[in-house]
């Protein structure tokens, strides 16, 4: 059976069980899931691709939800309105 023989191929390439890498793969999709959402709503372009590309296994999702995403920049809309008064 094929899914048989990648996961073997799986365990004894990275010493660790199939539950294990499942585990960590619902983890990831879940912090990363939440850290898209959450850059999405507040249209931060740059920081959703950022965390679309790197995969960090959650950690930098996780900095990005509690840490980044609570920063306020300014808009970019007020520099302009600002420069044009």
């Amino acid at each position: 059976m094929v899914t048989t023989d990648l996961a073997s191929q799986m365990v004894a390439q990275f010493g660790l069980p199939v539950w294990a890498i499942v585990l960590v793969l619902i983890w990831t999709l879940i912090w990363k899931g939440l850290a898209l959402w959450t850059s999405a709503r507040k249209s931060q372009k740059i920081w959703f691709v950022v965390l679309l590309v790197v995969n960090t296994i959650g950690i930098l999702d996780i900095l990005y939800i509690f840490l980044f995403s609570k920063i306020k920049l300014p808009a970019v809309k007020d520099k302009t309105a600002k420069k044009r008064k």
